[in-house]
């Protein structure tokens, strides 16, 4: 834990559809703003009195996202954390109730305990790609589920029905694919970046969108920050002479589910991986086990690409391998 000066704040705050609960430590105080415009003026106009060290909110599937924008625009630290993480702290402070208050104490409790650093606002034109990409997201997921109902489907008033609806998820998969690439070319930034992603053999569009959208961090992590950040950096298991089983788990699973597939096709097309694929299954292990290392290797290698801005090249070629 970092060492605490009596005069430093911590802020927790719950969100709702309707309402906002603050709790603030040291000084143990619980508030409640409603979620409107005059609610966030009036939360913001209370934090600044406060000055806190750090304001923590959980990713609640976008309801926190006004709230960031609102607090962030008015010059506060923000971070917005993963929910598992909270609850584990609360756990293992024998907190298993769960209300809202409560929730806004355990939250004001990780951020004086962990204390995370804030994360800088994102722009329009940034929350606009993440949105985008999630709601294509959203898409695949509705099509699978739709495809799936149609292999059970056995009257023709259902089949029609659910064809319709297919048909209506594929235009607008397009309608997002063409919003994308027209939000992707405006930005000369991101369509530099685009093209050193793509300049390596396995990655799409889909998978080089992920990573511009919900990986800003890419080029300015090291190799172990950014495969820790997307959760395939290996975790010990080991205690005493014990040596556990390595796992990988935690970190952005939504990237994670696509870098999965991006790297399925790596090891057919891309040589360098191909090769360091087939190495780990000569070696004994899994395949599993192969095609994780795969997918490390691969975002190690797309974090260097943005690092140093050189697009990728096949080193096999260049050492006549």
């Amino acid at each position: 834990m970092y060492p605490q000066s009596a005069t430093e704040t911590f802020v927790g705050i719950d969100i709702s559809e309707a309402q906002l609960d603050l709790h603030s430590l040291p000084q143990a105080t619980a508030m409640s703003f409603p979620y409107d415009s005059d609610g966030l003026e009036a939360l913001s106009k209370y934090l600044k009195k406060l000055n806190p060290v750090i304001i923590i909110m959980e990713a609640t599937g976008g309801l926190e996202t006004t709230v960031a924008g609102h607090l962030g625009a008015a010059g506060l630290p923000v971070a917005i954390v993963n929910p598992r993480q909270v609850r584990d702290l609360a756990r293992a402070l024998g907190i298993l109730a769960k209300t809202d208050s409560i929730d806004a104490y355990v939250l004001a409790r990780f951020a004086q305990v962990v204390r995370p650093e804030p994360r800088p606002l994102r722009s329009d034109q940034q929350q606009t790609l993440d949105e985008l990409v999630g709601r294509r997201r959203s898409l695949i997921q509705m099509r699978t589920a739709e495809s799936n109902r149609l292999s059970r489907a056995h009257t023709n008033p259902v089949r029609q029905n659910i064809l319709a609806h297919l048909d209506w998820l594929n235009e607008q998969l397009k309608d997002i694919d063409t919003q994308l690439d027209k939000l992707i070319k405006q930005s000369p930034l991101w369509r530099e970046k685009e093209n050193l992603l793509r300049s390596v053999k396995g990655v799409g569009p889909v998978l080089s969108r992920t990573l511009l959208a919900e990986i800003p961090e890419l080029g300015t992590l090291n190799r172990r920050q950014v495969a820790s950040l997307v959760g395939v950096a290996p975790i010990n298991r080991d205690s005493g002479t014990l040596r556990g089983k390595r796992t990988v788990w935690g970190g952005r699973a939504h990237v994670r589910a696509v870098l999965y597939m991006g790297t399925l096709a790596a090891t057919r097309h891309n040589p360098v991986i191909r090769c360091f694929y087939h190495r780990l299954l000569e070696a004994g292990k899994a395949k599993k086990v192969a095609l994780t290392a795969c997918m490390r290797k691969l975002l190690i290698i797309l974090n260097a690409i943005i690092k140093t801005q050189v697009p990728w090249k096949n080193p096999l070629i260049q050492t006549g391998a």
